[in-house]
C-alpha cells in the first residue's frame, strides 16, 4: 500500500518515521493518557486508554512513583506494555514491569521492536487479552515508548476486529484524532493495519481447517 498524502501529515522526511519514539524532549515531560472515550468512534470502548510513557527520568524513583500514582488516580487496572526489555533498560526503567505488578496492576508484556508490527500470532494473543479485559470493564492501558506507533497500531487492529463497519482509514483517523498526526508511524505499521482483516480471515480459515482435521 502507498499511503495517500493526507495520511502522512505532520511527519518528517518521507512523511513516515522509522520509529515510534517521539522526538527528543525535556526529561520531566508530563505524563499523558489519551482515553478512548474522547473520540466518538471509540464510545463503545470507554475503558481503553493509550498512554505516552515518560522514559526520561532525572530521579527515577520519584518520577516512576509519581507516574504509578497517576495511573492509580485514573483507575487503571491492567497495563499492556509493548516495549522490549532492551527499551526499558535504555529508558532507565528496567524493573518497570515488576513495579507495575508490585502496585497491583495486572501486566501483559508483549514486546514488539520499535517501528515494527507484531506477527499475527502475537497480535491475536494481544487482542484476545484486550477483549477479555474490556469485556469485564477493567480500565486498561496500552503503552509503548511514545504511545504513537505500536500502541496505536494494536488499538486500531482492535477496532477493526470488533467493528465491521469501521474501515482501516477510519481506524487510522480516529487514532490520529486521539493521539495526534504521528499515530501509526511507519510504512510497515500502515500496511499491517490495511492488511489486517485479510490476514485475520486467512488465519481464521487456517485455524478452522486445522480444527476440522484434528476432529476427524
Amino acid at each position: 500500500h502507498q499511503p495517500p498524502e493526507s495520511d502522512m501529515t505532520g511527519l518528517n522526511a518521507n512523511e513516515f518515521d522509522s520509529s515510534d519514539e517521539e522526538p527528543s524532549e525535556k526529561e520531566e515531560t508530563p505524563f499523558q493518557v489519551s482515553w478512548s472515550v474522547e473520540n466518538k468512534i471509540w464510545d463503545r470502548l470507554p475503558s481503553l486508554g493509550l498512554h505516552l510513557h515518560c522514559c526520561r527520568f532525572k530521579n527515577i524513583r520519584r518520577n516512576l512513583q509519581k507516574d504509578i500514582e497517576e495511573l492509580k488516580s485514573y483507575g487503571v487496572q491492567e497495563i499492556f506494555v509493548l516495549c522490549t526489555r532492551g527499551e526499558l533498560s535504555k529508558c532507565r526503567v528496567p524493573n518497570l514491569l515488576a513495579a507495575y505488578q508490585d502496585h497491583g496492576f495486572i501486566v501483559h508484556h508483549h514486546p514488539i521492536p520499535d517501528g515494527e508490527a507484531p506477527d499475527f500470532a502475537q497480535c491475536s494473543v494481544i487482542l484476545n487479552e484486550l477483549r477479555s479485559s474490556l469485556e469485564y470493564n477493567r480500565k486498561t492501558l496500552i503503552h509503548c515508548y511514545g504511545g504513537l506507533g505500536r500502541s496505536c497500531l494494536i488499538a486500531a487492529c482492535l477496532l477493526l476486529q470488533l467493528f465491521d463497519s469501521v474501515s482501516p482509514q477510519q481506524a487510522l483517523d480516529s487514532l490520529r484524532d486521539l493521539r495526534g498526526p504521528g499515530a501509526i508511524q511507519t510504512i510497515k505499521q500502515y500496511n499491517y493495519l490495511h492488511d489486517f482483516r485479510e490476514i485475520l480471515a486467512t488465519h481464521m480459515l487456517t485455524e478452522g481447517l486445522i480444527a476440522r482435521s484434528i476432529s476427524r
